[in-house]
């Protein structure tokens, strides 16, 4: 379990330098829509946290809540791309990382539905932020990119979790929680 923690926790960090914002007319609309949630901090450890959270809240929670962010995401990005100017999009998003790192490092358990309303309601800035900086990519393609990308950064937080849970190490979900909101905090303040 140690090994699976420890490459789990590689393989997130290192999608960090290893992609940027492509350029779709060079690499493609997927490509880049795959790409983006890895390319920012700020999305990268949100889409992490959200699988964290649901692996510590366990039960239905494990695909219920991960399920909620990306169908909310995909609804901003729908409105984004539909014209909707979103206020407040990227004060939002690094709130979601205050938020989801508190979440986690306190260990708060909340009903399904309130736990899945709260990544919901982050989930449509970060949507809307996807959609709003798209560029010249084709809706579909890019789409279905950057929800794939949510997915498995959603599913590499999940195992994160549940490996720490499963070795016994819940305090390295509280300092992995704490560490997300000190970031999202670093970052509004910035």
């Amino acid at each position: 379990m140690k090994r699976t923690l420890a490459t789990a926790a590689i393989l997130v960090s290192a999608t960090v330098p290893a992609f940027a914002h492509v350029d779709p007319m060079a690499h493609g609309s997927l490509l880049s829509g795959l790409t983006h949630p890895v390319s920012g901090l700020d999305h990268l450890l949100a889409m992490a946290a959200v699988g964290v959270w649901a692996a510590a809240l366990g039960g239905k929670a494990r695909i219920v809540v991960p399920c909620a962010f990306v169908a909310i995401m995909a609804a901003g990005f729908v409105a984004a791309t539909n014209g909707l100017s979103v206020p407040f999009v990227e004060p939002m998003i690094l709130a979601s990382l205050v938020v989801f790192g508190l979440l986690i490092a306190a260990a708060v358990r909340l009903p399904l539905a309130a736990a899945s309303a709260i990544v919901a309601g982050f989930a449509f800035f970060h949507g809307a932020a996807h959609g709003s900086e798209m560029g010249a990519a084709t809706v579909t393609s890019f789409a279905i990119g950057f929800l794939a990308a949510t997915a498995a950064l959603h599913g590499a937080g999940y195992l994160l979790g549940q490996s720490a849970l499963k070795i016994g190490a819940p305090f390295a979900l509280r300092l992995a929680g704490l560490v997300t909101a000190a970031t999202g905090a670093l970052m509004l303040a910035a």
